[in-house]
């Protein structure tokens, strides 16, 4: 099974809040992240043709922000990625012709951390939330010193952030499907119009036309 046919069998299953694809997460992206207003649930998609070389970046990034992270697998991958996780992530194995079996079901993540969190967001969004709390000179920060103020701080709650990055994100979700129905009618629009590279042949008959227009001889009156 590939990545398509998977997420197709997880879609029906995340039924409250709403679900975003391929959401930046630390150095990478998550495939799919449930958002509700209780929690976040970050899904990993593993099909038939990707490797496991990326799940120890990938579930570093996750277990930082996701309050649940499930991995999604087919029946090739699971012996060699069950040792890989540590107990408290998710995974559900992908049948061709059958809906997701539940292998392990995620349990709550205690790793979530403030500066990743709010790394989800735009800095602005960040610094809006710290200046509601009365956090004052924030504004004139830079991002990395944001960042470096929540890895410190205890003035912070993490749940309120996580609640914020949760509203902002779902908030956030009728403008990011816009801009993807605008890029993909772009390239429906422009996909047939791109010129084709030349080929070696092309290149060759060009360069025979050229040189013989410089060796034609001048007509004689």
């Amino acid at each position: 099974m590939n990545d398509p046919e998977i997420r197709a069998l997880l879609y029906p299953l995340l039924t409250e809040g709403v679900y975003v694809d391929e959401l930046p997460t630390g150095t990478t992206r998550a495939d799919v992240v449930h958002i509700t207003p209780a929690f976040m649930h970050g899904y990993e998609v593993k099909g038939d043709g990707d490797t496991l070389q990326r799940v120890a970046n990938q579930l570093r990034c996750y277990g930082e922000v996701y309050d649940f992270v499930t991995f999604i697998v087919t029946e090739k991958h699971l012996p060699k990625l069950l040792p890989l996780l540590p107990e408290w992530v998710g995974v559900l194995v992908a049948v061709p012709g059958q809906e997701l079996r539940v292998h392990r079901a995620a349990a709550y993540n205690a790793t979530v951390a403030r500066a990743p969190l709010a790394s989800l967001l735009l800095l602005e969004e960040v610094k809006q939330y710290l200046l509601a709390l009365g956090l004052s000179g924030v504004s004139t920060l830079r991002r990395r010193e944001v960042l470096n103020f929540l890895r410190t701080t205890h003035l912070v709650p993490l749940s309120g952030l996580a609640q914020y990055v949760r509203d902002r994100l779902t908030a956030r979700l009728p403008e990011r499907l816009l801009h993807r129905a605008e890029r993909k009618a772009e390239r429906q629009r422009f996909g047939g119009r791109r010129r084709r590279k030349p080929t070696h042949n092309t290149k060759a008959k060009t360069k025979r036309k050229a040189t013989a227009t410089k060796r034609k001889p001048t007509k004689v009156a």
